[in-house]
């Protein structure tokens, strides 16, 4: 099955496209120029008519992966549709044309990434609170509550706070040192 889905995709995107054979099914990479012609495709062509979800991988300096998968009830074969997008401006025509189910998605995406989905038909905030700023799922966000709270993975003695004499205060992972109340 994997090899006819993979003969699909380069039949019609030639070298547009990367395909990689999972457990799970078949990954595409496809151009961010084409991606609604590529969930189309899924669709319309390879019958994956369920849409499953949609999100972001942060990859730092290359930008944002966008990755969709799809299913198809008919023929019981599971699909990734992926592509990159810039740090700078990362931005995507709306998926919600093809496939309704990336409304809630996309709009976590945006929140949670910063990836607008351009043309997207109600692009409001969904999970977070009003005047929240900062994109939380992103590698360059810090979380407060490390720097809070005591940070549960303490490896230094002292750190856990149970009387073990301490040698100095370690920020928790992802924290810079010249960030939040200095103790």
């Amino acid at each position: 099955m994997s090899a006819d889905l993979t003969g699909a995709w380069t039949g019609r995107f030639a070298d547009r496209v990367t395909t990689e054979v999972t457990a799970g099914g078949l990954a595409v990479g496809v151009p961010a120029d084409e991606w609604i012609e590529a969930l189309r495709f899924a669709r319309d062509e390879l019958a994956c008519d369920f849409f499953d979800w949609l999100t972001a991988v942060d990859e730092g300096d290359e930008g944002f992966a966008i990755v969709v998968h799809v299913y198809s009830l008919e023929r019981r074969h599971h699909l990734l549709v992926r592509t990159r997008v810039p740090r700078a401006e990362p931005a995507l025509p709306t998926a919600v044309g093809v496939y309704r189910g990336a409304n809630w998605h996309e709009r976590e995406t945006a929140e949670m990434f910063g990836v607008a989905f351009e043309g997207h038909p109600n692009p409001l905030p969904l999970l977070l609170p009003d005047g929240f700023e900062g994109h939380p799922l992103r590698k360059e966000f810090v979380l407060a509550a490390r720097v809070a709270k005591a940070w549960p993975g303490a490896k230094e003695p002292g750190e856990s706070g149970h009387g073990a004499p301490s040698r100095r205060r370690v920020r928790p992972p992802g924290v810079p040192d010249d960030w939040g109340p200095h103790a």
